[in-house]
């Protein structure tokens, strides 16, 4: 699995299902769900658009990441991806918008 969509954080304001690729995301209870994560590109386009964080991203083993998790939020034109590391720790990665999807 590479998200995980968490429906306690959802808004339902639809951007995630909006921008995914293989239409993976549809809604339970006017909150965002997804029936099969493993069919999930890893795009991560849900996990940008996502401004309650309620997405994250699993940065497996196999891309350095040994567990952690990615979310971002927004502050006008940049994005803030919090990296949770599976020690607790968090790094966060500023990016200006018109440059988020060179990463």
């Amino acid at each position: 699995m590479s998200i995980r969509i968490r429906e306690e954080k959802c808004v339902g304001c639809g951007r995630c299902a909006d921008v995914c690729p293989g239409t993976l995301i549809g809604f339970r209870e006017k909150k965002a769900h997804m029936d099969y994560p493993k069919d999930c590109w890893g795009c991560v386009s849900c996990v940008k658009e996502c401004r309650t964080g309620a997405i994250e991203y699993f940065l497996g083993a196999d891309i350095g990441g040994n567990g952690s998790t990615m979310t971002v939020t927004e502050d006008g034109n940049i994005l803030h991806w919090k990296i949770r590391k599976h020690d607790g720790t968090v790094k966060t990665i500023d990016v200006n918008r018109q440059d988020s999807n060179k990463y």
